[in-house]
């Protein structure tokens, strides 16, 4: 926080700072008489009748009345990684786009608008990389129309907690009544060390180019096998991993320099056995031959199981990405 020369506490932000990210304290509440303070950091997306707005890196808005402030300043964006691959929002955004097609796609300025016959909300959600060229609310009305011709829920894709990351366009949605159904980290790590993992069972991993019934099956989220099929095999370089007797899936795309590993997942009788680390490592290794060096994936935030997988892997969090809904 700002400490002046008199060791005093100083608030040095103001409603022109909206878009920055910041680093608040404020008074939480008092006790025996005296004030017990919580820090707050993100990006103030609104100053507003005396009540600040700030996105958490989570993606979490925190309201703060301007009269609790007793120390405020504009912070720079989070330090650079130290381990692991260096990546900005928008070339892990372009990536993930690349790793999961959709069946159609509209531009609309520099968003995109994706949709899939309701497969999955990445496929069916807009990606709003840049300016959509037209006012707001204009480009939301768009939005909506436009999904609704295809009978879907009208979804827009916002990331949070990296330079670049979209805090403002959330804000503004949740102050048009849209709402954040789902919310899920990015992360990324380097590939050898998934590779080089022990995993015995990765020898039993088959790799191959198309999933067959059996490989849907444990994945589970399928109404429509032939859709499904179309739509998963879309992608740079795109490898299915199976376990005999389905005990565990992975699906991962080569994309350059970059791996990135989805639909990872093991039968409940056969979990704790190490299955989802030999399937990750089968892919990593051959991610490798192709001459991968990097990973990436996406793990929703209230998959602790996952988490865990993924800590112990060397995957840490780039940034969170939430799918807004229209209201209704």
């Amino acid at each position: 926080m700002e400490i002046t020369a008199g060791g005093l506490l100083e608030v040095r932000i103001t409603p022109a700072d909206v878009g920055k990210r910041v680093s608040v304290r404020r008074v939480e509440a008092v006790v025996s008489g005296s004030p017990e303070f919580t820090d707050t950091v993100g990006v103030l997306t609104s100053w507003d009748q005396g009540v600040l707005l700030i996105t958490k890196k989570d993606g979490q808005s925190v309201r703060i009345s301007e009269s609790s402030l007793v120390a405020g300043k504009i912070v720079p964006a989070a330090p650079a990684r130290r381990r692991g691959p260096a990546a900005s929002f928008e070339e892990l955004s372009r990536v993930a786009a690349r790793a999961w097609q959709p069946l159609e796609s509209e531009p609309l300025g520099d968003w995109t608008l994706r949709a899939a016959a309701g497969f999955t909300r990445r496929a069916n959600s807009v990606l709003p990389l840049g300016d959509p060229g037209i006012p707001l609310d204009d480009a939301l009305a768009r939005v909506t129309s436009w999904y609704a011709r295809r009978s879907l829920p009208a979804y827009v894709q916002v990331a949070t907690g990296a330079a670049g990351t979209q805090e403002m366009l959330g804000a503004e949605l949740e102050r048009r009544g849209w709402v954040n159904e789902v919310s899920a980290e990015v992360r990324i790590g380097a590939l050898a060390p998934v590779g080089d993992v022990d995993a015995p069972a990765a020898e039993a991993v088959r790799l191959t180019r198309v999933p067959d019934e059996e490989w849907l099956g444990r994945y589970g989220k399928v109404s429509d096998s032939d859709l499904a099929r179309r739509m998963l095999v879309e992608g740079p370089s795109v490898w299915f991993a199976a376990l005999p007797g389905g005990r565990a899936i992975g699906r991962c795309v080569v994309d350059g320099r970059w791996a990135g590993f989805a639909a990872v997942t093991v039968d409940p009788a056969h979990r704790r056995e190490g299955l989802a680390t030999a399937v990750m490592a089968a892919l990593a290794r051959r991610a490798l031959e192709e001459g991968a060096s990097a990973a990436w994936l996406q793990v929703e935030s209230d998959n602790p199981g996952a988490l865990t997988l993924y800590d112990g892997l060397g995957f840490a969090r780039h940034h969170t990405y939430h799918h807004y809904r229209a209201a209704s």
